[in-house]
This record gives structure tokens, C-alpha cells and sequence, in this order.
């Protein structure tokens, strides 16, 4: 009818991203994801959920002391990096196995074509990773994850978007088999991408071992940034900032003025490479300083980061055996308060 409102959504707007733990957190994956997952903690507060991803990691890690070490460590990089509990829910994934429940609902209403087309299964392939049958399922995980929580906003780089549509293929596969809307579908959140070149102009990978470090120390630190690559210009000339490198990364931790007085050195000829990277270096240690004394802090109380992902735990838990109510009473099968009365 002309000038009706249109009908608000039954689910309130709620955030949703998991941390795969794979090694060292560095600066390409800050800048082109973590920090804005932290700023979202003051747009939607109380409503972004962040977990671990430890099932996940093990479609690649298969070392028991690995997985555990590479999981601390996500709980300490996020904790040092400014996620604050008490706005955000941060959890280990394999601390709310219903997630694991949930994937099996969802494997019973997936298509397996929708699975075969998924460009990261096959780009796992190509890098010569076996075909399991978790690795193939993985699209599957990832949607119970998302919607464990009955998310609504997912922010996702653009190779994890095709990812998300499938999380929205699987979302409205199960309301229409089972008649009862459960599920929202979730939109992609594409922020304005920010890809940080590695030391050899790449985009910085761990893969590419290209990578620079947030908490490295400060000779690892050094040594890094000593060996970005830079053009064969003799002292003196004149350095295009557009190209290069080391102002790239310099721009991403200078403030406006000191970028545009390295700007200014840079076309004048008046700064060589080996100053610029003593600069850079610098600013790195001054940038994430704060942060490396939080995290120090925070390896000195182990049982504070555990208490932490407990609590996280417990929320996230709450919330997802409450769609998982709604689901087996959909899919008719017994509740779980019904259950526990057996």
C-alpha cells in the first residue's frame, strides 16, 4: 500500500567476526581488519560477538601445542589491541561446541553444489591442502557461527564475501524447509580496504613471509623494516612517495602533519632511504608501544585473559543454545530443557 512504512526486522543489529588463530598477528592484518573490528565495539555496543576460531584452525593445524599456543595468542593480541569485554562477547569458538550442533542442521539443507563452487576450497586445493571433509565443510561452520547468534552484520574482507553469501544461501535453505523464519540474513560489511604492502611490495602475508610483526621486539623490529625493498636512487634525489614502500607503511601510524613533512622531504631529495626506515621505525615503536605493555600485562595474568574468554564463553552460550531451541523445536526434534528432565 503506497505510504506504508516498511516492516522492521525482528532482530536487532548485532556483529559478528571470528579470528582464525594461524600465527603472528602483523601489521597487514591490524590495519585490514582488527582495528575495525574494535572500532565496531563503539558503534554497536553490546551487540559485537568475537571469537577464536579453533575449530576452523584445524582444517590446517593438526599439532595439539600449536592450536593452543596460536589461540593464546589471538586472546592476547585482541585483549592488548583495545577489545574491551564489557562491550564486546569474546569467546573461543570450541568453548560453545553447539556451534558444532548447529552445522549439522545446516549440512542437512546445504546443497552440495553450493559447497563445490566455494573459491577458497578450491584455492586450498591448488596450495596442495588434503580434501577433507572439514575443509569441505568449512562454508557449512562458518555459517553455524554466524548465525549461532542470529547476527546481522558481518564484517568480512572481499575474498570471504562469496563466504557470506553462502551463510545467506544456508539461512534461507533452513526457514523455507522448516516454514518458520529462524534466521536473519546477514549483510556484509566491505569497509574501506586497506592492504598493507610487505617488505617486498607484495601485500603482506605471513605466506609470503613478508610480514612485519605488531609485537615484535625492537632488533626483530629493526631488522624487518631494514629490509623493505626501495629503489636503486642515490642519496639526494628526489623519492616518489606514491611508490614507495616505506611511506606507505609510514602513513598508516604517522600523524597528518608528520606525513606531509615526510611528503615534503621525500620530493625534495632531502631523506634517504636509511633515514626513512629509522623513522619508520620509530613510529612503529611509538604506534604500538602502548599495546606491547598491555600485553606484557596481560601474560603475566594468565587467569584474567581465561576468566575473560569464560565469561565470553558463557554469554555466547546463552545466546546460541537459545537459537537452538528455536531450531529443534522447528526441525521438531526434542528441546533441550526436555532433555535435561530425562
Amino acid at each position: 500500500m503506497s505510504g506504508q512504512r516498511p516492516r522492521k526486522s525482528k532482530f536487532a543489529p548485532r556483529v559478528l567476526s571470528g579470528v582464525q588463530p594461524s600465527g603472528i598477528l602483523h601489521l597487514g592484518v591490524y590495519f585490514g581488519a582488527t582495528k575495525q573490528h574494535i572500532a565496531l565495539q563503539d558503534e554497536y555496543p553490546g551487540e559485537c560477538f568475537y571469537f577464536i576460531a579453533d575449530y576452523h584452525a584445524m582444517t590446517t593445524i593438526q599439532d595439539r601445542e600449536l592450536l593452543r599456543k596460536y589461540a593464546k595468542n589471538v586472546a592476547l593480541d585482541y585483549l592488548a589491541l583495545g577489545l574491551d569485554p564489557a562491550k564486546a562477547t569474546f569467546y573461543r569458538q570450541s568453548d560453545v561446541p553447539q556451534v558444532c550442533e548447529l552445522t549439522w542442521f545446516f549440512s542437512c539443507v546445504a546443497g552440495m553444489g553450493l559447497l563445490e563452487r566455494a573459491h577458497a576450497y578450491k584455492e586450498k586445493l591448488q596450495q596442495g591442502l588434503r580434501p577433507s571433509v572439514g575443509l569441505f565443510l568449512y562454508p557449512v561452520l562458518m555459517a553455524a557461527d554466524i548465525l549461532a547468534v542470529r547476527s546481522t552484520t558481518v564484517p568480512v574482507g572481499e575474498d570471504q564475501g562469496q563466504h557470506l553469501e553462502m551463510t545467506r544461501d544456508i539461512a534461507k535453505s533452513f526457514n523455507a524447509a522448516f516454514g518458520n523464519k529462524v534466521f536473519p540474513l546477514p549483510k556484509a560489511r566491505y569497509d574501506i580496504p586497506t592492504v598493507v604492502p610487505g617488505i617486498d611490495g607484495r601485500k603482506m602475508s605471513k605466506s609470503y613471509d613478508n610480514a612485519i610483526p605488531i609485537f615484535a621486539d625492537d632488533d626483530e623490529l629493526r631488522l624487518k623494516v631494514g629490509r623493505i625493498k626501495t629503489s636503486p636512487l642515490p642519496l639526494g634525489s628526489p623519492i616518489d612517495p606514491e611508490s614507495d614502500i616505506v611511506f606507505a607503511i609510514y602513513s598508516l601510524v604517522a600523524s597528518p602533519e608528520e606525513q606531509a613533512d615526510m611528503r615534503t622531504r621525500y620530493e625534495a631529495g632531502s631523506v634517504g632511504y636509511r633515514q626513512a626506515k629509522a623513522e619508520l621505525t620509530e613510529k612503529l615503536k611509538e604506534y604500538f608501544g602502548p599495546f606491547k605493555a598491555r600485553r606484557r600485562e596481560l601474560e603475566q595474568d594468565p587467569d584474567l585473559v581465561e576468566d575473560i574468554l569464560s565469561e565470553g564463553a558463557r554469554r555466547a552460550s546463552a545466546e546460541i543454545t537459545e537459537t537452538l531451541e528455536l531450531v529443534r523445536e522447528s526441525v521438531g526434534l526434542g528441546r533441550y530443557k526436555d532433555l535435561a528432565a530425562l
